[in-house]
């Protein structure tokens, strides 16, 4: 699993209706592309500034060029952006998600990649009872 993370600049009297705008336009425009499992959106107020923190993840890298194109580091912006935010940050960060501890469990689990799936001992047939 991947995880990607956009950040965006906005005045901060214009936040709350950026920030309806991510809800909905963005979020369904994730949810839609088959490959993301979740959707967050951050946001830090700072001064005269807030700050936007997009967060996506996704099943594979396919998945998230699917949804960003060919270049899946480049940023994905939307017209309207214009409109609201100060620049216009040319890449997003993507990190392998390596461990996770869901609510609930006591001992972090680590995701199956392709290649701990590969390197998996293969599946014995269960003798037959008669």
């Amino acid at each position: 699993m991947i995880l990607r993370i956009w950040h965006g600049r906005t005045a901060r009297d214009k936040a709350d209706r950026y920030e309806q705008f991510l809800v909905e336009r963005a979020i369904p425009d994730y949810r839609s592309t088959p490959g993301n499992l979740d959707v967050w959106i951050l946001r830090r107020d700072d001064g005269e500034v807030s700050h936007f923190l997009t967060m996506t993840r996704w099943e594979s890298e396919k998945a998230i060029r699917a949804f960003a194109g060919k270049d899946v580091l480049k940023a994905k912006y939307y017209p309207e952006d214009q409109d609201f935010l100060l620049e216009f940050e040319p890449q997003v960060q993507h990190y392998v998600i390596s461990a996770t501890a869901p609510r609930g469990r006591k001992k972090p689990s680590r995701p199956r990649t392709p290649s701990r799936r590969r390197a998996a001992a293969p599946s014995r047939p269960r003798p037959r009872r008669a």
